[in-house]
C-alpha cells in the first residue's frame, strides 16, 4: 500500500542526499578555492506581531526539497542585490515592505545546480521589513510559508551560519550597517 502525502506539509530531503552533495565536492575540492563561489540574494522578511515590540521572520520551503529556508535567488540584471532579494520576497512569498539597502549579513550553502554538480554559494542577506502581504504571487502553490520567531526560523533552517543569522537578527533602521 502506498502512503499518501499530506498536502502542504514540507517533506525532508533524504539523509543521503546532503552527504552526496558533500561527497561530490569532496571529489572536487578545487571548486571551493577557485574563485568559484556564485553570488545569491535573500530576503529575511519580518514583521511585528500584533503591533508590539516581539516579532515574526518568514520562513518558506524550496520547491525541490521542500526544506525550511529564506526567498533567495540569483541576483536579476540591472538591479541592486537589495532589489533582487526584494523581487525574490515577492515572486516566492507575495510580500512586499521597506528592504535596506545594504546587507545585514552572509552565509554560505551547496547548491546543486541541474545536471547534478554542486557549486558553492555565497548570500548576501537584505532585510524586508513587510508592509503588504499579496494574495497572489508567482510561486503561489509551489512553497508552504510560515510566520515564526527568529528562534523558531532557525531551528527549522538547515545552514548553520543563515541560522546564526536569525538567532541574532534584530531590526535595523537605515543608515545603520551590517553587524
Amino acid at each position: 500500500m502506498k502512503s499518501k502525502k499530506k498536502a502542504g506539509k514540507p517533506q525532508a530531503k533524504p539523509a543521503g542526499t546532503a552527504q552526496s552533495l558533500l561527497q561530490q565536492l569532496a571529489k572536487r575540492p578545487e571548486t571551493l578555492f577557485s574563485g568559484a563561489f556564485r553570488q545569491q540574494t535573500a530576503a529575511l522578511c519580518f514583521r511585528y506581531k500584533d503591533g508590539g515590540a516581539e516579532i515574526e521572520v518568514l520562513v518558506v520551503t524550496s520547491r525541490g526539497s521542500r526544506s525550511w529556508i529564506i526567498p533567495k535567488g540569483w541576483p536579476v540584471k540591472k538591479k541592486t542585490l537589495a532589489e533582487s532579494a526584494a523581487i525574490e520576497a515577492f515572486e516566492e512569498a507575495g510580500v512586499r515592505g521597506k528592504v535596506l539597502e545594504r546587507a545585514i549579513g552572509r552565509y554560505t550553502y551547496l547548491k546543486e545546480i541541474d545536471g547534478g554538480a554542486v557549486v558553492p554559494c555565497i548570500v548576501d542577506v537584505f532585510q524586508i521589513e513587510v508592509e503588504t502581504i499579496h494574495d497572489r504571487f508567482k510561486e503561489l502553490g509551489q512553497r508552504v510559508i510560515a510566520w515564526v520567531s527568529p528562534v523558531e526560523a532557525a531551528r527549522r533552517v538547515r545552514e548553520i551560519e543563515l541560522k546564526s543569522l536569525l538567532i541574532d537578527f534584530r531590526p535595523r533602521v537605515a543608515g545603520q550597517g551590517a553587524a
